[in-house]
């Protein structure tokens, strides 16, 4: 089946494409006995995922509601915003919730939430079934600790289109609950290493001119990169050279890789997500219940920029660019919103420091194509990496301070596709390693995406996808060379789905499975192992593990 058809079912433009996932609430239970109906209904349970959900101290809380609003079209909702009452102005941690509903038929839709011009949530949308779904996403957003602190300007959208096909109208509330921060020790003498809350947040909304305080001792960038907007490069990773007979087409194929440049000089490489909204794959019923990974939250990459902290820290306006390299010229398709996260040194009006060594190597993008044939499949098989590494120091109030940031990515993807694309398979790897050093400590971080799926469209015009998704990160943190922490987090989607193409909706005689189990641990004991699984849009398994 030809990918523009995928994408045809998929979704539509940018801020009007897409799904989500950070928790969807649902009490775990053991595995349910349930006969699932023979086909999919104008009915089915609402979305899940096997994510934790997110810790919660016990200590005093308060709740404000950030945005309430009906998305119809793509206008967005406006609001003022006020801190708590009652919490203090220090909390020990902030937790965003998401509570949506919509009925009908609509395609899913990606939206953000920004507070102050900080993008503090990018989600996406679950299809709606006929007589309707709710759901619900938890973020813990207590990094943005410092925007939230001040009265804001609100501004949310989730861009939609509603007609007499498309009815769903997107109805979201979206509140913040402060947790009272609990008593202990102040870590700020001893420099950033025992504060994960930044200083300041300073967003760089359309623009790419930087202006950091100028006692900035840890600067880290995080990009809200998502790849959508109804066109190929909503599919990134199945595009293929421009020569290539293939529907969706990309200059060299599909190695993308996401840039973050200081003054023009490279400064942070990072492997994109390959997310897979809620009607990817040419097959909505595969998400109907559970999305794929990450649909639902989209996680922001973390670029560590300290090593420039030397040359940011001068008083005057830098430029930092995000690029997407693989993206052909003048096309749209991607959005790159950036959030500087600072933290200050609290004993120095002004740090120093310097840039003292960049090393970037050779851009591997090889993607050698082998025509099919009547009896044989085409075949692009993609090979992807680049690796970078820089040093600095700062000048502290308590003493000179060397990061070293090295990343290193690689991806290998066979893509298979036979004449007419009536079977389009692909087969990718994504590693992204990345190492940061600063002083006697060093966090090492290992994060490995995986797709395995294939689209078969029958001669009877039944459309089969069957599909595998993996987001894998080991986390290893040391000090003077031993190691005191680890963690791992593991999450596996399966699914499996078809129905009939070219016919009304409700005689697709749609059938489908899907399952996800979500494994976290770590030091101290920290486990996390939910499976949850469906059949033709019921609940069949529940199961919590640990």
């Amino acid at each position: 089946m030809s990918m523009l058809v995928g994408v045809a079912l998929a979704a539509g433009s940018l801020l009007g494409t897409g799904q989500a996932s950070a928790t969807a609430t649902a009490t775990p239970r053991p595995a349910l006995a349930a006969s699932p109906p023979p086909e999919f209904g104008t009915d089915w349970h609402d979305p899940v995922t096997a994510a934790p959900p997110i810790s919660k101290p016990r200590t005093k809380s308060c709740q404000v509601t950030v945005a309430e609003a009906q998305f119809k079209d793509f206008t967005p909702y406006e609001g003022d915003y006020r801190p708590p009452r009652g919490c203090g102005d220090h909390w020990g941690k902030v937790v965003l919730r998401l509570d949506g509903k919509v009925k009908g038929r609509q395609y899913d839709r990606l939206g953000y939430l920004r507070v102050g011009g900080v993008e503090v949530f990018r989600t996406s949308t679950p299809q709606p079934s006929p007589d309707g779904i709710t759901w619900s996403v938890e973020k813990d957003v207590t990094r943005y600790s410092e925007t939230l602190s001040r009265n804001q300007r609100v501004e949310m959208l989730i861009g939609n289109v509603v007609n007499d096909t498309y009815t769903g109208i997107i109805d979201v509330k979206v509140t913040l609950t402060f947790y009272a921060r609990e008593k202990g020790p102040d870590a700020r003498s001893k420099g950033t290493s025992g504060r994960t809350t930044p200083d300041r947040v300073l967003p760089l909304d359309g623009g790419t001119a930087l202006t950091t305080p100028r006692n900035s001792e840890r600067i880290v960038a995080e990009v809200y990169a998502t790849g959508s907007g109804g066109g190929c490069e909503e599919y990134w990773y199945m595009t293929v050279p421009d020569a290539v007979p293939y529907s969706c087409t990309a200059d060299r194929g599909p190695y993308r890789e996401i840039q973050v440049k200081v003054d023009g000089q490279l400064a942070g490489i990072a492997a994109p997500f390959p997310t897979v909204w809620t009607g990817g794959w040419s097959n909505p019923f595969l998400w109907y219940v559970i999305p794929g990974p990450r649909a639902f939250d989209v996680k922001p990459i973390e670029y560590d920029l300290t090593p420039f902290a030397g040359v940011l820290n001068d008083g005057r306006p830098h430029e930092v660019e995000v690029s997407v390299v693989g993206v052909p010229k003048a096309q749209t398709g991607w959005s790159t919103p950036v959030n500087v996260l600072v933290w200050q040194d609290e004993g120095s009006e002004r740090v120093t420091g310097k840039l003292t060594r960049h090393t970037e190597g050779t851009l591997t993008n090889k993607a050698p194509y082998t025509p099919g044939s009547a009896e044989a499949a085409h075949r692009l098989n993609t090979e992807g990496g680049h690796r970078l590494s820089v040093s600095g120091y700062v000048n502290t109030s308590h003493g000179r301070v060397t990061t070293t940031v090295t990343r290193t990515l690689a991806h290998t993807s066979a893509h298979r596709w036979t004449d007419g694309e009536a079977v389009d398979a692909l087969k990718a790897t994504w590693n992204d390693r990345e190492a940061v050093t600063t002083g006697v400590r060093s966090v090492r971080t290992e994060r490995t995406y995986a797709m395995d799926g294939t689209t078969t469209l029958g001669a009877s015009d039944r459309l089969r996808t069957e599909i595998s998704l993996g987001d894998r990160a080991v986390r290893v943190t040391t000090h003077r060379g031993r190691q005191v922490g680890r963690t791992v987090t593991d999450d596996r989607y399966d699914g499996d789905a078809s129905y009939l193409t070219d016919v009304p909706r409700e005689e697709r005689d749609a059938v489908g499975t899907s399952r996800e189990r979500y494994r976290q641990f770590g030091d101290g004991g920290d486990c996390h192992d939910r499976t949850v699984a469906t059949v033709q849009g019921m609940l069949t398994e529940d199961r919590l593990r640990c």
